[in-house]
This record gives C-alpha cells, sequence and structure tokens, in this order.
C-alpha cells in the first residue's frame, strides 16, 4: 500500500525525510550537508511517501512555489512514487492560488518532469556540481 501525504517538518517526520534526503543527495550524489539542508525546510511544504508502513520518499515546496528535494529511496524507484509526490505539490499550489510552479531539474530528470507537463527555459546551470534545468508548470 501506498500513502503520499502532506505533512509538517516536524519531530515527528523530520528524522524520516532527512534519512530519505541523506541516502538519495549525499550518499549516491555527493551533495554536501551544508547545501542539502539549507534551512528552508521548517517553512517549507512537505511529502512523505510511504509503502507498506516504510518512508522511502520526500520533496517539498516553498512559498514561492518552488518544488525541490524530490527524492525516491533506490529500491523504490520505477513505481511512479516520484510522479505522485510532484502531482500532490503541484495539485497542493493550484489549491493555494499559485500562478506557476518551477523547479531545477537535474538534467537527466527533464524527461520526467515534461512528462508531469513542466517545461525547461534557460541555460543549463550548475548546483551542487550537478548539471540542472529550470523548469516550469503553469497552473492558471
Amino acid at each position: 500500500m501506498q500513502n503520499v501525504n502532506i505533512i509538517a517538518y516536524d519531530n515527528e517526520h523530520q528524522p524520516h525525510i532527512r534519512a530519505i534526503r541523506e541516502a538519495v543527495f549525499m550518499q549516491e550524489q555527493g551533495v554536501s550537508p551544508e547545501l542539502e539542508f539549507d534551512g528552508l525546510d521548517a517553512s517549507a511544504m512537505q511529502v512523505l511517501v510511504a509503502v507498506d508502513g516504510k518512508y522511502v520518499g520526500t520533496g517539498r515546496m516553498l512559498d514561492d512555489g518552488h518544488i525541490g528535494r524530490i527524492a525516491i529511496l533506490r529500491d523504490y524507484r520505477g513505481l511512479g512514487l516520484g510522479g505522485r509526490v510532484v502531482q500532490a505539490l503541484v495539485d497542493e499550489a493550484a489549491r493555494r492560488g499559485y500562478p506557476r510552479v518551477y523547479l531545477g531539474a537535474q538534467t537527466h530528470a527533464v524527461d520526467f518532469y515534461t512528462k508531469l507537463g513542466f517545461t525547461p527555459y534557460g541555460d543549463e546551470f550548475m548546483d551542487a556540481g550537478i548539471p540542472h534545468l529550470a523548469m516550469e508548470k503553469s497552473l492558471v
């Protein structure tokens, strides 16, 4: 059973969010803790994904519609969970009346976000030593 829930970055959920992001971004991709944990989590809208009671994915959205930190543990990729995380954040942004959402997609993930309705704009840029492309989705 899969559950995708919007939650707070509180004492109950913070350890699970941090563990997933440490595994994906820090251990797999070599992102430094200072870049990964930027102090914005407490004010961001968070999503946690559970499969059979185990937390396996997360993502967040800042108040300006910036989606980021989409992470699914390696053993659970390919199940559509990342898309469900992004869609939960997009749906919440629409509910709140945001005109658009945007993100910095790692270049290998551009097709993933394109299938979710995002359009690339601007030039490729580096973030945490990883090539990215800015993408956006209009909600109006």
